[in-house]
Formats: structure tokens, C-alpha cells, sequence
């Protein structure tokens, strides 16, 4: 089952994502090959499979199975320079090194959190568009009572291939500038220490 956030809850209930559950989409190409749209096709494949076998998985197994997925297909660094901010010119290459992975441990237990399930949800990509920061590729979640739910990603072919540099929900609401205005408190408070405690704090207690 999938369970789509709230904006205003994003770190509070740790419903940061709206991802679908299902897959109705033609074979994907060798990764060598993807391109833009094969790379999210890709992504939600290894998805499915993690909803198939939720159970079976649990939390933690779900946890572990999906970290390499979100380090490889989302570009990590990209996304917690721009989340944190001007902060981050000022961190030391080893504090921007642990946020990075803080960044990616908090994302992939958000995923393992919400995809606990699966009940007959469908992923349809319904397009892709160049545009001046890369590619959008335009895809739509359609639940199980039949409501679609547009999901958009912005992708970018870096120096490792195409990958995902933000998520718009609705097909306008980025994640990038949500968790941008919720990491902020967090550093006003703690500092860059504060947050990469809270990101991974997160993942371990998925973990138990």
C-alpha cells in the first residue's frame, strides 16, 4: 500500500514522498544505455519488487534492499547541497561527506517506510521534456481506487549517468525546496551535527 504525504508534515510525520507502488511499463533498457525515462522506469522496478515482498522484507530488510537503489539513482550530493543551502560552502569536505550519507540513509527509510505494501497500484510514464536543468520526465501514479496522482522528476545527466536531481508531487511541488525549508529549522537549532543526527537518527530507528 501506498501512502502519500502531506507537505506540512514532511519531517514531523516522515511522509516526504508519494511514489507508486505499481509498474504497467515496457521492458528497460541495459543501464548502460538508459536514458532519461528508463532510468525512473528502472527505479520503480526495483520498487515493485520491494512492495512484492514488503512482508517478507520488513522494515529493515526493505531499509537495506532500497539504500543502494536511492544512492545510485538519486544524485545524493546534488540534493543535499541545494536541501541544506548556503551552509554548505562553509562545511568541511568530511561534515559534506556524512550529510551526503545522512541524506541518502533518511530518503531510503522514508521509502521503506511508505512502501509497506502493495495493493494494486500502477506507475504510467506519460512523457518526457528537455529543459534548461536537464530532463523532466512526467509520470502519473494511478491507486487502487483508480485516482490518478501526477509525480514528476527532474533528471539530470551528470558525470555517472542520468539521475534524479528532484521530485515534484502534483507536478509542482518540489521536494528539494520543501526539505530546503524543514532541514533550515533543524540547522538553526543544531547546525549541520544537529541535522545529520536527526537524518540518520530516522534510519535507525526504522532499523530498531
Amino acid at each position: 500500500m501506498v501512502k502519500l504525504w502531506h507537505r506540512r508534515s514532511f519531517l514531523r510525520s516522515a511522509a516526504l514522498l508519494a511514489m507508486p507502488a505499481g509498474l504497467a511499463l515496457v521492458s528497460v533498457a541495459p543501464a548502460s544505455a538508459a536514458g532519461a525515462s528508463d532510468v525512473i522506469q528502472q527505479f520503480y522496478a526495483q520498487l515493485l519488487d520491494t512492495m512484492q515482498h514488503a512482508t517478507q522484507l520488513g522494515a529493515r530488510g526493505r531499509f537495506q534492499k532500497l539504500e543502494p537503489i536511492i544512492t545510485r539513482v538519486y544524485d545524493v550530493p546534488f540534493m543535499a547541497r541545494l536541501s541544506i543551502g548556503p551552509q554548505w560552502g562553509s562545511l568541511t569536505l568530511d561534515q559534506k561527506k556524512r550529510a551526503a550519507q545522512a541524506y541518502a540513509r533518511y530518503v531510503a527509510a522514508i521509502y521503506a517506510t511508505r512502501f509497506d505494501g502493495y495493493s494494486g497500484e500502477r506507475l504510467e510514464v506519460t512523457g518526457e521534456q528537455k529543459v534548461r536543468r536537464g530532463t523532466i520526465v512526467a509520470s502519473r501514479i494511478v491507486k487502487s481506487d483508480g485516482e490518478p496522482v501526477a509525480v514528476n522528476y527532474l533528471v539530470h545527466d551528470n558525470a555517472v549517468g542520468y539521475q534524479i536531481r528532484d521530485v515534484y508531487l502534483s507536478g509542482t511541488i518540489s521536494e528539494l525546496a520543501t526539505r530546503r525549508s524543514e532541514f533550515a529549522t533543524i540547522l538553526r537549532s543544531g547546525g549541520i551535527d544537529g541535522l545529520i543526527a536527526a537524518l540518520n537518527k530516522k534510519a535507525d530507528d526504522l532499523q530498531g
